[in-house]
């Protein structure tokens, strides 16, 4: 079969299902996600898994999402978070990588490093998902809601710590094959250009992009291609994709960037992401899942108690118990970063197809448990919500 008529298929299949999956307040990209699952079900084309141009199509989307946080990432934000919310993200973070990297450790067999950047990634939160189901429930202008926003911003933040970690790890054990000379100029390369584009609009302020939107989006995926070409030296292709980000906001003016943002989201959620979705589905090992289901259950359950644990620790004075709770479930939902983070170990070989398969499954399994319960508690509870 054509690749174009198999892309054409699937996108139909996505179409399709979306609306469902957006009914279930899950965004309606995770079609992509699930209707890649059922062709690892049953795959009439199974050679388009290492067909070269779907491969290069698929990385695109994962590059594209890393590139749209550091697009979204505001260090002036962070400053002004409270102490409440530092710790939160501080004690959930920790303990969520505390239990699931001594589950994954012992269960499977995978060395530290990899299981802990990976039980670091359940730390995360997808903003993508949470947002709109703070505002369904009239809860992002309250306290509560304001304090899980503030965790989910310095999240960004953890993120790229994670990144970074996850690059140095593949240099270290990766299949990049790398010398670490290559890896410290790669490195050097990427900061230097970083520290150049902001120099240039600090001190020539005069010199800036052309308002015409289609040089803007060349100027754009000049700078795109530049990093991820020069982190693809020694493995670092996501902390280059976000690093690409971060420095073109501050390189166009504020009108410019949103419509970067508009044309890129378009593009990423439009077309790359779900394809990048797709592979990602069509990877599992579903045999393994379907006999072994007790561990997604498990690393679900695990996953939340830190989440729950974390919140209640940290927030129970300040908001009480029952809202700390919430706050705990609210923020138990993960988004893309998290499955770049497993996907990228997937692929260099860190991780096996065994583990892969329970944390994409566990990740779906979040968000479809959490927009329900949290409202259900909301309603249950009759939590006196007051805006800030």
């Amino acid at each position: 079969m054509s690749i174009y008529i198999f892309l054409s298929i699937c996108f139909l299949l996505i179409f399709l299902l979306a609306p469902l999956v957006e009914k279930a307040r899950v965004p309606w990209i995770f079609a992509a996600l699930l209707v890649g699952i059922a062709l690892a079900i049953y795959d009439p084309n199974p050679t388009v898994k290492t067909n070269p141009a779907f491969l290069m199509l698929s990385e695109l989307g994962m590059y594209f999402l890393l590139f749209i946080i550091g697009l979204e990432i505001d260090l002036s934000e962070v400053k002004k978070l409270g102490k409440l919310i530092f710790k939160t993200t501080f004690v959930t973070i920790t303990l969520a990588t505390l239990f699931g990297s001594t589950f994954i450790h012992f269960t499977f067999g995978t060395p530290w490093l990899p299981s802990i950047l990976v039980a670091m990634s359940f730390g995360t939160v997808g903003e993508a998902i949470l947002v709109p189901i703070l505002d369904e429930f009239n809860v992002i202008h309250t306290q509560l809601g304001q304090t899980i926003i503030g965790v989910a911003t310095l999240d960004d933040i953890v993120e790229l710590v994670a990144l970074i970690w996850l690059s140095v790890l593949l240099g270290i054990e990766g299949d990049i094959h790398t010398s670490i000379g290559q890896e410290v100029i790669a490195f050097v390369l990427l900061i230097v250009l970083t520290i150049v584009l902001f120099a240039i609009k600090r001190f020539i302020p005069k010199i800036k992009i052309p308002d015409y939107p289609g040089i803007i989006l060349c100027f754009m995926l000049i700078l795109f291609f530049t990093y991820v070409g020069i982190g693809e030296l020694a493995g670092m292709e996501a902390l280059a994709a976000i690093l690409a980000g971060v420095s073109i906001k501050h390189f166009v003016t504020p009108e410019q960037l949103e419509l970067l943002k508009t044309h890129t989201k378009l593009l990423t959620y439009g077309f790359l992401a779900p394809i990048f979705f797709l592979q990602i589905g069509m990877e599992i090992n579903i045999h393994y899942l379907i006999t072994n289901f007790w561990l997604v259950i498990l690393i679900t359950l695990i996953s939340k108690l830190a989440k729950l644990l974390g919140s209640w620790w940290s927030a129970r004075k300040e908001l009480g118990v029952k809202k700390s709770l919430l706050m705990g479930i609210a923020l138990s939902v993960r988004f893309s970063t998290s499955i770049v983070i497993i996907t990228v170990l997937y692929q260099n070989h860190l991780i096996g197809d065994y583990l892969f398969s329970i944390l994409i499954a566990s990740s779906i399994l979040f968000k479809f448990i959490v927009p329900p319960l949290f409202a259900n508690l909301l309603a249950k509870w009759n939590v006196a919500l007051k805006p800030e």
